[in-house]
């Protein structure tokens, strides 16, 4: 996996999400979240954000829970142009495997609040903040 997110300050401590036994994941990897309380892989624009994984998974190996982080400053890939205090979505359809983008329309899944201002591909400082918001 590529671009997985670095912890530069714990907010909270993680807490445990259920995962499939056959599931595998990076540290660092943005997860999105099913019902009930379920965390995979980010695999799209917009993905509900369950958090950040805070460590390793790996896959088949008997455990069905991950700890993800769903507070905490985080290094990022921006997968556009971000300004600081943009609000941020998952982009691993348009962007690329744990890059964000900047949300732009309503009703958006945010992951996070940008503290840096950045460029297409460069990593920058992210709040993380799972929340669903009107963005009118």
């Amino acid at each position: 996996m590529t671009d997985e997110l670095t912890l530069i300050l714990e907010i909270a401590p993680p807490v445990p999400f259920t995962c499939a036994n056959a599931t595998g994941i990076e540290k660092g990897a943005i997860l999105k979240m099913t019902d009930p309380r379920t965390a995979s892989l980010a695999d799209g624009d917009t993905d509900i954000v369950a958090g950040i994984a805070a460590s390793e998974k790996i896959a088949s190996d008997g455990n069905t829970t991950v700890p993800i982080y769903r507070q905490g400053w985080f290094k990022v890939k921006a997968s556009g142009n971000t300004t600081a205090g943009d609000a941020l979505i998952t982009a691993a359809s348009t962007g690329g495997t744990n890059q964000v983008a900047t949300a732009a329309v309503n009703s958006e899944n945010i992951i996070g609040i940008a503290l840096e201002t950045a460029t297409v591909g460069e990593t920058f400082l992210m709040e993380l903040k799972n929340v669903v918001m009107n963005l009118a």
